[in-house]
């Protein structure tokens, strides 16, 4: 099968070409034009030598990652050199061709994404839910922010300004919308969100045609999301314990996605100068809750907290998941297949197939032999481009 004028052939690596389809080895992938034009064995096509070619004997090859929730801390529309090194250092070294970011200045990670789109700067695609909201005086304590700024987040103390904030959000360029249907107001209290409000804000956002994620903490935050129709829990609930199966059975009855950010309970129980076995006591609360939710067939979708934890690392994150019951496969379907299909793209993403976008992760090791694997990038690829490279 002879395929002509490709920009670009990964040869010889192991393709993962979905997380339930069974590998090709020695396996080449073909890009043209930002979409993957054909992919099989290599003994199997031949191809024109002006075709520029990276030798990926030994690597393992699967579609790009999404990181779903990641943070972009930039509060000025200018793309600094600390936003280019955070770029790199944050995402798309760990494979990343999108990013969720859950809570910025929508002003400046709107116009970061610009400046990657027009081609400008290299880095992920961006959904952006810009400023989250809160609950009435209900921003968390531990938002270290200025005065000023802090005055300016949403905090709605009605049906109606909830829709009118989300409508802003949504106008400015935000592609989801993000609650925090409860918020940690001090160490010892989780204030909701008043139920009305978060109805309101989810029935606009849908109206519009748009996700919502929330911030939990508690389980009754979690109720307050079921109540009001959210459909992304942006992390595990903190402060509580395992859940049980009544309210994973409503979970999955309201279609609700998880995204775990099992690495940030550590990363909290540290800065609060807990010892490694207290803080591993605590993040092990949430990977019970994972355990029970994925057992459950519910849906998991990879996320980090990046931004708001200034350690981007996600091999603990890979560790803790695997420890929850996921298998090297089910995660990997938590960063390509489930995601896509969260947002409805498997039709153009999530998995190597002709005529899918060419956003490719390249890794030096196989995951499915050690999770860890997922964190050692050799280049990252989107839209055709390489947007990181190891060497």
């Amino acid at each position: 099968m002879p395929l002509n004028n490709m920009s670009l052939a990964l040869s010889g690596g192991r393709i993962y070409l979905s997380p339930d389809a069974k590998p090709i080895e020695n396996g080449v992938v073909f890009i043209d034009q930002g979409k993957i034009s054909g992919v099989g064995r290599t003994h199997d096509i031949s191809y024109s030598k002006e075709i520029r070619e990276i030798d990926c004997t030994g690597l393992t090859i699967t579609a790009g990652f999404q990181n779903n929730h990641v943070h972009l801390m930039g509060d000025s529309p200018d793309v600094s050199a600390n936003t280019l090194s955070q770029l790199r250092e944050s995402f798309t070294r760990y494979g990343y061709t999108t990013i969720v970011d859950t809570g910025s200045f929508l002003q400046s990670t709107t116009a970061l994404r610009s400046q990657i789109e027009s081609g400008k700067v290299q880095g992920p695609r961006i959904l952006t839910a810009g400023a989250p909201l809160y609950p009435v005086d209900g921003i968390p304590f531990y938002l270290k922010l200025p005065s000023d700024i802090l005055k300016l987040l949403p905090q709605p103390g009605g049906p109606e300004e909830a829709r009118n904030v989300v409508r802003m959000n949504i106008s400015g360029g935000a592609d989801i919308i993000k609650l925090f249907t409860g918020s940690i107001v001090d160490p010892e209290r989780v204030k909701p969100m008043d139920q009305e409000v978060a109805r309101a804000a989810v029935n606009e956002a849908h109206r519009l045609g748009k996700l919502v994620f929330c911030h939990p903490s508690n389980i009754e935050g979690i109720k307050v999301a079921l109540n009001s129709g959210v459909d992304v829990l942006a992390h595990t609930a903190s402060e509580g314990k395992e859940w049980n199966s009544k309210l994973v059975d409503e979970l999955l009855s309201h279609r609700m996605s998880l995204v775990p950010t099992l690495k940030l309970w550590l990363y909290e129980a540290a800065k609060m100068g807990s010892g490694r076995e207290e803080a591993q006591a605590f993040a092990d609360n949430c990977v019970a809750q994972l355990r029970t939710f994925f057992k459950s067939g519910g849906r998991v979708v990879f996320g980090t907290d990046a931004g708001y934890m200034t350690d981007f690392d996600p091999r603990e994150e890979y560790i803790l998941m695997s420890r929850s019951g996921m298998t090297p496969m089910a995660i990997l379907e938590s960063l390509t297949t489930a995601p896509a299909a969260l947002f409805n793209e498997s039709q153009s993403r999530g998995t190597i197939a002709p005529g899918m976008n060419a956003d490719l992760v390249v890794l030096e090791d196989d995951p499915a032999e050690d999770v860890e694997n997922y964190a050692k990038v050799v280049f990252t690829i989107r839209n055709g481009q390489i947007i990181y490279s190891r060497n």
